[in-house]
């Protein structure tokens, strides 16, 4: 298997570290395989790719599509370093109003998913950032939401004090 995934403390939110081949001339890494995805568990297929280049300081979220529009995101960081956030969204969920959060950077490769019905948000760690994601439903206006990024009842640990939102 090219993967190795981890449930985090919210067992549907799931880092994904790929198997890295590292030589003289650079790297080589899948970012994504339906048969190995499948095999542990995520079975939704991605129907749009997404690009976001943010600076230092930028915190975007907490970003959600409502049912039946609900995305699930795979998200990785192809130059910097950011702190990604997920929100279980699931009411009648035992996580329902929970958080968690890693660091996911272009040096660690490590990858994070995030299902349907989940808010989700990042800042940004490094100078600049570029952040790759494949969602699970196409972007829908009319289904769009969002919860403010410092929501006291979420209570996210933001490592950054003064964010560009």
């Amino acid at each position: 298997m090219a993967f190795h995934f981890k449930r985090l403390k919210i067992p549907d939110v799931i880092l994904i570290e790929p198997q890295v081949f590292p030589d003289e001339r650079g790297f080589f890494m899948e970012t994504y395989r339906y048969s190995d995805f499948a095999a542990f568990g995520i079975k939704e297929r991605f129907v749009q790719d997404n690009h976001s280049r943010s600076i230092k300081g930028v915190l975007r979220g907490l970003h959600y599509q409502k049912l039946p529009k609900a995305q699930g995101k795979l998200v990785r960081v192809a130059v910097g370093e950011v702190f990604d956030g997920a929100v279980d969204l699931r009411e009648g969920s035992p996580t329902y109003g929970k958080w968690v959060g890693v660091r996911l950077s272009a040096k660690n490769k490590q990858m994070l998913y995030v299902p349907p019905e989940f808010a989700h948000g990042l800042c940004v760690l490094s100078k600049e950032a570029e952040i790759f994601y494949k969602v699970t439903e196409e972007y829908s206006p009319e289904h769009d939401a969002g919860i403010i990024w410092n929501d006291p009842g979420i209570g996210i640990h933001w490592p950054v004090e003064r964010p560009i939102v």
